[in-house]
C-alpha cells in the first residue's frame, strides 16, 4: 500500500518532527509512506470571509496538484466521519482488499481545506470534534496509520 500525507505548511517543531520519523521509520515494515508539505499562503493575521476563502482556494490548488486520479483521498475535516482506531484499521484493510494501494490522507493549513479539495475527496475523517493545531495532526495521523496496521496485524501495541 502507499500512503500519502499531504499537508500544508511547513514542520517547524523539533519534538514533532522527531515523533513523525520514530512512526515513519516504524511503519516502513507496512507500506510506503510519504508525507508531502505544500506551501501554505502567506496571509494576514486578521482576515475578511473572501480572503479566507481565496487562501483556502490557493493551497488547496498546491493540494490537488499532488494529488493522481487513481488515488482515493481522505481529507481530515472537522465535519467528517468521527471513528475509533479499529474502525480505521478496518477500512485501510478493506481499501487494500478491494484494489486501492494508493491512498491520500489530506491535512489543511490553519484556515482548514477548500471546497474544491473537500469535493476531490473520497471521504472526510474527523479524529476529534475539537480543534488542533495541523502541525500536531501529522502526528497524530501517523501514529493512527502505525496502530492501524498493528491491529490488522494482530501485534502487540494497541491497548
Amino acid at each position: 500500500m502507499n500512503i500519502s500525507i499531504i499537508t500544508v505548511g511547513k514542520l517547524k517543531e523539533k519534538y514533532l518532527k522527531q515523533g513523525i520519523e520514530e512512526y515513519l521509520k516504524r511503519l516502513t515494515a507496512y507500506a510506503k509512506v510519504d508525507v508531502i508539505e505544500v506551501p501554505d499562503e502567506k496571509a494576514p493575521e486578521v482576515l475578511s470571509e473572501l480572503e479566507m476563502v481565496q487562501v483556502k482556494q490557493k493551497e488547496g490548488e498546491r493540494i490537488l496538484a499532488k494529488i493522481s486520479q487513481d488515488t482515493y483521498v481522505i481529507a481530515l475535516a472537522i465535519q467528517g466521519k468521527l471513528g475509533s482506531s479499529e474502525e480505521l484499521a478496518d477500512s485501510l484493510e478493506k481499501k487494500a482488499t478491494y484494489g486501492k494501494s494508493k491512498i491520500a490522507f489530506v491535512i489543511g493549513g490553519s484556515l482548514g481545506l477548500s471546497e474544491e479539495v473537500i469535493k476531490r475527496s473520497n471521504e472526510q475523517l474527523s479524529f476529534s470534534r475539537m480543534t488542533f493545531p495541523h502541525q500536531l495532526m501529522r502526528l497524530i495521523l501517523v501514529e493512527q496509520i502505525y496502530r492501524a496496521f498493528r491491529i490488522n496485524r494482530g501485534e502487540p501495541y494497541h491497548k
